[in-house]
C-alpha cells in the first residue's frame, strides 16, 4: 500500500471506489436520458423541481444554489440559460435590493411535467428496482450517517 492509501484499507478503497462509480454511472445514463428525451440536464430538472416545490414556484437565488447544490456562479449560468428558454424568470426580491428569485414559468412547469415521467423511470430502472425493501433500508440509514442535515 503507498502511503496515499495508508490510512485506508484496500476493502474501504473498494468500497469508496464503488460509490463513485454508482454514483457517475447512474447519473450520466440520467442525464443521457433526460437529455435525449427533453433536451434538460439533470442539473436543469433539479432547479425546476425545486421551484416547482417553492411556495409561489420561487426562491431566492442563494437558497436555490443550496438545494441544487451548485456554486452561486454555476445557478446563475444555469439560470441564464433557462432563463433564454423561458423555463424561468428572475424577479426582484421587494425586502431586498440586491436579492433576486428565480421563478418557474409555465413553460418551464410543462417541461417539467414532461421530464418527469423520464426521470422517475431513469431512477427507478437504475436504482430503486435494483434493492429490495430492506436493502433501500439499509441504504437510507447509510445514507442518513453521510448526510446529517434534513433533506430538502
Amino acid at each position: 500500500m503507498t502511503s496515499m492509501t495508508a490510512e485506508i484499507t484496500p476493502q474501504q478503497l473498494i468500497v469508496w471506489r464503488m460509490l463513485q462509480r454508482a454514483q457517475v454511472r447512474i447519473t450520466r445514463s440520467l442525464e443521457t436520458e433526460l437529455l435525449s428525451s427533453h433536451d434538460l440536464a439533470p442539473a436543469a430538472y433539479d432547479v425546476l423541481l425545486q421551484l416547482s416545490e417553492a411556495p409561489g414556484r420561487r426562491l431566492r437565488m442563494n437558497d436555490l444554489a443550496d438545494r441544487v447544490l451548485l456554486s452561486r456562479s454555476g445557478l446563475t449560468r444555469l439560470i441564464d440559460r433557462l432563463q433564454r428558454d423561458r423555463l424561468v424568470q428572475r424577479e426582484a426580491c421587494t425586502s431586498d435590493a440586491r436579492g433576486l428569485f428565480a421563478v418557474l414559468t409555465k413553460a418551464g412547469e410543462d417541461r417539467l411535467a414532461e421530464a418527469t415521467p423520464t426521470y422517475l423511470r431513469a431512477v427507478r430502472g437504475r436504482f430503486l428496482d435494483l434493492l429490495d425493501e430492506e436493502e433501500l433500508r439499509q441504504c437510507s440509514a447509510i445514507l442518513a450517517k453521510l448526510l446529517p442535515e434534513p433533506p430538502l
